[in-house]
């Protein structure tokens, strides 16, 4: 197939198109297995949880809305900050986007061998969830499949998305239906001990860096917003994601907390703390604890499917942040090359789906990979921090049109900030030091490599930034000593990133 780096993405994907793939790509298993971690610290409150996530990834959508419609790039938020801020410091938060999408895909796709253990339990090892040789095979022949999903143009992926995305979430509400219809006890809301709130406020907020990891959907628009058909509903899009992907995430924790069916999983009535040690699929064992097969098939059907359509979806964001970063001069020409039949970056995709094929397969030699390829997508929170600081030296150097701009620009752009910082602190200790140090070794040996100049005072207040989330998931309470307890840390993180942090970021914008 002749190529040539002269062609241009196509413009092809409709709005209902980017916001299927913006819901589809965020809900996955994290809608099965976060409401029982989440009932652990809040009980039935877990609820508000969702919703407090939801306001926080608004907050943290409304920099990526005005960047996106002044700069629709494909892997937009690994480009950002270089038209405020210069090279160095968009090379380091290219490498902490890089590191959240190398990582994602195998993690849905042995994600999805998680799911086909219950049929084949010789995929997973005995009560873990790491998986055998043989399940690290089969996972890499999944992550090989979403290949074709992002091969045939992004007509194809836009209509493939469409489609099996629909039926990805009808199938989702159907299971939740089912287990609905099943057993539902009202009581389990207000009659059990603690009642709704049993461990106040605090737990409601103990329970939000649950949630939070499950939302991210939103990343994936403005990595494909350079091939939307029109650039104005990338706004909707986006604020319509984190809606939709609340609502699946409130139905499916209200069937949970409802479907607790105590005397048949031998949990003590408001023992909330056992919740958390349900065996496996904490859906699947409320089937069971139903004795609904329907219920059970369709939960088997959503922790297949949901994870293969996330991971193919995330490869395709990935590839364009790989393209972005041959575009800023980070990697080598060839990645910038669009093919001529499908108008797709054809070597980054090859590259991409190597790299994630071969993590994906070392999952079982080398199970500590496996660990790492959990902890380290925080690597895509701690690169959201810069966008609210680009978002603003935007507004300050007259990149930012005025029509993009919100009215209170520092308030949003403060709201956002906190909490990507909080987001990145709440990953805990060791999965933002492991982030940290693959993000700044990468940009350390690529910008050595291709030779990347920029000014690095631009970059200072970043590298300190990152100095500062990792010592606090350090001595926090998440971390290896947890001196400060969890509410302290998180005022602590989120005052000293827009006090000192975010002001810094923006007057060090570069001045070229």
């Amino acid at each position: 197939m002749a190529r040539t780096p002269s062609r241009s993405l196509r413009k092809e994907l409709s709005f209902l198109e980017i916001l299927i793939a913006g819901i589809v790509g965020a809900v996955g298993t994290g809608v099965l297995f976060a409401p029982a971690q989440m009932a652990v610290e809040a009980g039935p409150s877990l609820v508000m949880a969702w919703v407090l996530g939801a306001i926080f990834y608004t907050f943290i959508s409304i920099p990526i809305i005005e960047l996106a419609l002044t700069w629709p790039e494909a892997g937009g938020p690994a480009r950002y900050p270089l038209y405020t801020h210069g090279n160095i410091l968009n090379l380091i938060s290219s490498f902490m986007n890089l590191v959240w999408y190398l990582f994602i895909p195998p993690i849905e796709a042995l994600a999805t061998v998680e799911g086909l253990s219950f049929i084949f339990p010789s995929l997973i090892v005995p009560h873990t969830t790491i998986p055998t040789l043989q399940g690290a095979v089969v996972g890499t022949l999944l992550l090989l499949l979403f290949v074709p999903f992002n091969y045939f143009g992004v007509k194809a992926f836009g209509k493939a998305t469409a489609s099996v995305g629909i039926i990805k979430l009808l199938v989702y509400v159907a299971a939740a239906l089912a287990l609905a219809f099943a057993f539902f006890d009202f009581r389990n809301f207000s009659a059990v001990k603690g009642g709704f709130m049993p461990f106040g406020f605090s737990g409601v907020f103990l329970a939000i860096p649950f949630a939070m990891f499950a939302y991210g959907g939103i990343r994936v628009i403005p990595d494909f917003a350079e091939e939307v058909k029109d650039k104005s509903f990338l706004g909707k899009a986006i604020l319509l994601t984190v809606l939709g992907q609340t609502l699946f995430y409130i139905l499916f924790s209200v069937v949970f907390i409802g479907g607790l069916k105590w005397s048949s999983l031998s949990i003590t009535p408001g023992n909330w703390t056992a919740v958390g040690y349900l065996p496996g699929n904490p859906f699947v064992d409320l089937a069971n604890a139903a004795r609904s097969s329907l219920a059970l098939y369709l939960t088997l059907v959503v922790a297949i499917l949901g994870p293969f359509v996330t991971g193919y979806i995330y490869l395709g964001s990935g590839v364009r942040v790989l393209f972005s970063m041959a575009r800023s001069g980070y990697m080598p020409e060839k990645l910038k090359e669009i093919s001529e039949s499908y108008a797709i970056p054809y070597w980054a995709l090859i590259v991409f789906a190597i790299i994630a094929a071969v993590l994906t397969f070392l999952t079982a030699p080398v199970p500590t990979i496996y660990a790492m390829l959990q902890d380290a997508v925080v690597g895509g929170y701690l690169a959201f921090a810069t966008l609210p600081v680009a978002m603003l030296a935007g507004h300050r150097k007259n990149l930012i049109p005025k029509e993009y701009r919100l009215p209170g620009s520092w308030i949003w752009a403060a709201l956002a900030f906190a909490s990507a910082s909080l987001i990145s602190f709440w990953s805990g200790w060791p999965a933002v030091p492991y982030a940290v140090a693959i993000g700044l070794a990468g940009a350390l040996i690529f910008g050595a490599v291709f030779r990347v100049k920029g000014s690095l005072l631009s970059s200072l207040w970043y590298l300190v930034y990152l100095g500062f989330i990792v010592l606090m998931s350090y001595i926090g309470s998440d971390g290896a000593l947890s001196i400060i307890g969890f509410i302290p840390a998180s005022i602590i993180v989120a005052v000293v990133s827009v006090v000192a942090f975010l002001p810094w970021g923006v007057l060090s914008a570069s001045s070229s």
